[in-house]
């Protein structure tokens, strides 16, 4: 567990610096154009698919890569159809709203999203539901990433309201990657600190009865003791 990160099994920073590069592509192209709204969704548009096809050609997964452009294709859409420049960042905080609620909901239901990325990059699917330790763990640490949309939300708001744009890409970018790796970071640290002493790790899963069996037996005495013939397992 020490030689592995949240950022190693994630890689959220690279997909956060990605994710900064049209919104400051509308800003250059707004700003050289005379506040043209045209040149800065062009812009946007551009760098947008070169970034996706970076992204494709470093093998990520076809579906991640269509979703973040069209991200960038919707929030040009909507600048253009409402003439308002400010616009272009609008689906970004409706996400960010959205992402704050859904994240909150998943820890009260215990279903923590944190939980539910983790354990899809590690194939366990829902399996790891079964591990108290990590149950609690995912649920303390999935809060820092509500934590991060709500400030988010708490910033772009008045800025969007304002019709701040050069504002809302500088928020943007302070709020996107280093957010990204503090939260990674922040979320790591209480991750670690929610596991019990001698758990294996996010890799690992330790079932309520295995959890409970050691403490169960008596001092000084093995938790399992092996069959007649047989050698005893790893300690």
């Amino acid at each position: 567990m020490r030689g592995e990160s949240l950022a190693d099994l994630l890689g959220g920073r690279r997909g956060a610096i990605d994710a900064t590069l049209p919104p400051v592509a509308f800003a250059a192209g707004w700003l050289i154009g005379g506040e043209s709204l045209w040149a800065g969704v062009g812009a946007a548009l551009v760098v947008g698919a070169a970034v996706a096809g970076v992204r494709l050609r470093r093998g990520d997964r076809p579906r991640s890569v269509l979703i973040g452009l069209l991200a960038v294709c919707v929030a040009a859409l909507v600048a253009v159809r409402t003439g308002r420049a400010e616009n272009f960042f609008l689906i970004q905080l409706l996400s960010n709203a959205a992402s704050a609620l859904a994240w909150a909901v998943s820890i009260v239901v215990r279903w923590p999203l944190l939980g539910v990325v983790v354990g899809t990059a590690l194939g366990q699917r829902g399996r790891w539901r079964r591990d108290p330790a990590l149950l609690r763990g995912y649920g303390r640490a999935s809060w820092v990433w509500t934590a991060t949309y709500v400030l988010r939300v708490a910033v772009f708001v008045p800025l969007y309201l304002g019709g701040q744009v050069l504002a809302l890409v500088v928020a943007r970018v302070a709020l996107t990657w280093p957010l990204v790796a503090a939260a990674l970071a922040v979320s790591w640290v209480v991750l670690r600190r929610s596991l019990p002493a001698g758990h294996p790790g996010l890799r690992h899963l330790v079932p309520p009865d295995a959890a409970t069996e050691a403490p169960d037996a008596p001092s000084g005495t093995p938790a399992h003791e092996p069959e007649p013939g047989q050698a005893p397992g790893p300690g």
